[in-house]
């Protein structure tokens, strides 16, 4: 039986699958051979870059006008700057392939400059020479994981390339396809032979074009879902594919991941009488993010890079602190897969479950040290006392707020970062907390949902300010942004914290709390009250 595949490349055969080659323009890449130039195939990690790259190599092969071969060049990672030890590695790899590809090369002609050691620093760009005056046929590589390459050995990596770029195709392979996560002029490579830092726009300045592999259409999440349905008669409901699409955008591991977890790891999902439900989908996401699955670890510990954290930062907070955004730290957060950016420029978080995994994951120690009890804010109808509960985080912020931020990387979204910590550690297991924050809205809008004991919802709507003007119109306007907000979702309820970061103002004259009614309805019986926080 056919699965969801969320490790490694994927296999037709086995898989559920999108035809690999439908992933790209085809048409532009076999243009781009067919000139004989050299480019960079990029995309997020598990992406599909790689069943991607296998399916173009099975694709030119058949075309008996090209012979190609696809390397991964991952285990040469670990030489790091020992150029020698990395380049070995790369051609026992290309060894290998040649072998398993039946391209009816002679790998021992192609490798033998191994055992001579005045070949040693120019070893590959001699074992792609031998490579490409052996095939009968212009030779295309691809390359892929060029970017797990570190430091010295990926700088002579990509020179060695470069320097036989004028022989191709006859002594040199015809097209180069260097694939990994960034694209190469990205690349800012810590030489420790020339103490220096190289860029791969230098090392390899070589290359024609950028091209990058995109998530899928909400049509492809649909057809990749079908593939199950035609195999087992389960259907996924119309909401399902939704919600499926609502929380992933089109990220094909994420997509691939929450239906795995929905028709394969859920009880109700394994029985394919069952149809799928947008519950269930919201139930796998809840399961991927806690169980912390590779993908969404990997993703958390990118958050710790400081380029990283120089663009997340102010989106988190809503704000845009001055001299923050560098336009190259925008595009390797965009390489990464974590932000996307509007025509307009206006970047937010690429996907829901990015939104929700990013502070959850940046909270997660706070939540692990917190001493709190979901039954504390409880209340007898099993309603979630968030008064209560916002009470209780004042004054716990007033007592610990400097300690507790000064432990954050992220300090200057440590207010947000600190309350969603406290609200998260409540929430779990029983609610739902959904997230909206980005660039230029002044504020991080939090929409709590609980479930009652008679099957209805609680609505709970939390806007995040930090106090820049008076208080006076900080507090006018959230109260315009919550109410609108809140009338949105159908909220029971709405809470406006004003975090006041000055360190002249004394506790005393930060805490407050309020009680406004939104008085520029006309309608009496649908007025807004909102519930002011001050800490």
């Amino acid at each position: 039986m056919k699965y969801f595949n969320t490790a490694g490349p994927v296999n037709c055969k086995d898989h559920y699958c999108l035809p690999p080659l439908s992933r790209f323009h085809l048409p532009e890449i076999l243009r781009l051979i067919s000139q004989k130039k050299y480019f960079v195939l990029h995309a997020p990690r598990q992406s599909g870059k790689t069943s991607c790259l296998l399916a173009l190599e099975d694709y030119l092969n058949a075309s008996e006008s090209y012979k190609s071969l696809y390397i991964n060049v991952e285990s040469a990672q670990a030489a790091r700057n020992n150029v020698e030890k990395g380049i070995s590695a790369i051609i026992t790899e290309i060894e290998r392939r040649i072998e398993l590809s039946g391209l009816g090369l002679d790998s021992q002609r192609i490798v033998k400059e191994l055992f001579d050691p005045h070949l040693s620093l120019s070893a590959l760009n001699s074992a792609l020479t031998r490579l490409a005056e052996s095939s009968p046929l212009p030779f295309v590589l691809l390359i892929d994981e060029i970017d797990a390459l570190v430091g010295d050995t990926l700088i002579s990596v990509l020179r060695q390339i470069r320097s036989g770029y004028d022989t191709r195709p006859d002594h040199f392979p015809s097209t180069v396809i260097l694939c990994g996560v960034r694209d190469v002029r990205d690349y800012r490579i810590q030489s420790d032979t020339e103490q220096m830092i190289i860029t791969g726009g230098s090392a390899f300045n070589i290359k024609a074009e950028s091209l990058r592999i995109g998530n899928f259409s909400k049509e492809e999440v649909r057809t990749l879902s079908l593939e199950h349905t035609k195999e087992t008669g389960q259907v996924f409901t119309t909401d399902a594919l939704n919600a499926i699409w609502d929380l992933t955008s089109g990220q094909p591991w994420l997509v691939n991941a929450l239906a795995y977890e929905t028709c394969f790891k859920l009880e109700l999902g394994k029985n394919p009488d069952n149809p799928i439900t947008d519950c269930m989908v919201e139930q796998a996401k809840e399961n991927l993010i806690i169980r912390r699955e590779t993908h969404l670890d990997q993703l958390a510990d990118k958050l710790k890079e400081e380029r990283v954290r120089r663009v997340i930062e102010p989106i988190l907070t809503g704000d845009l602190y001055e001299g923050m955004l560098r336009a190259d730290d925008i595009e390797y957060v965009k390489d990464l897969g974590l932000i996307t950016q509007a025509p307009n420029g206006e970047i937010s978080i690429s996907n829901r479950i990015y939104q929700e995994i990013i502070p959850r994951q940046l909270s997660w120690e706070s939540q692990s040290g917190m001493a709190l009890k979901q039954a504390w804010f409880i209340d007898d109808d099993g309603r979630l006392n968030i008064s209560k509960l916002i009470g209780e985080f004042q004054q716990f912020f007033r007592e610990h707020s400097e300690s507790w931020i000064e432990r954050f990387q992220y300090k200057e979204a440590g207010p947000e970062i600190l309350l969603q910590a406290f609200l998260q550690r409540i929430v779990n297991g029983g609610g739902q907390i959904d997230r909206e924050y980005g660039l230029g809205r002044t504020r991080t809008d939090l929409y709590v949902r609980w479930p009652l004991q008679d099957g209805t919802v609680q609505r709970i709507i939390i806007e995040l300010k930090i106090l820049y003007k008076s208080r006076e119109q900080t507090i006018e306007d959230g109260m315009k942004q919550v109410c609108k907000y809140a009338d949105r979702c159908g909220a029971d309820e709405a809470h406006i914290i004003v975090f006041d970061r000055r360190p002249e103002v004394p506790w005393d004259k930060k805490i407050f709390q309020d009680t406004r009614i939104d008085i520029g309805s006309e309608d009496k019986m649908n007025q807004c009250s909102v519930e002011i926080w001050g800490m």
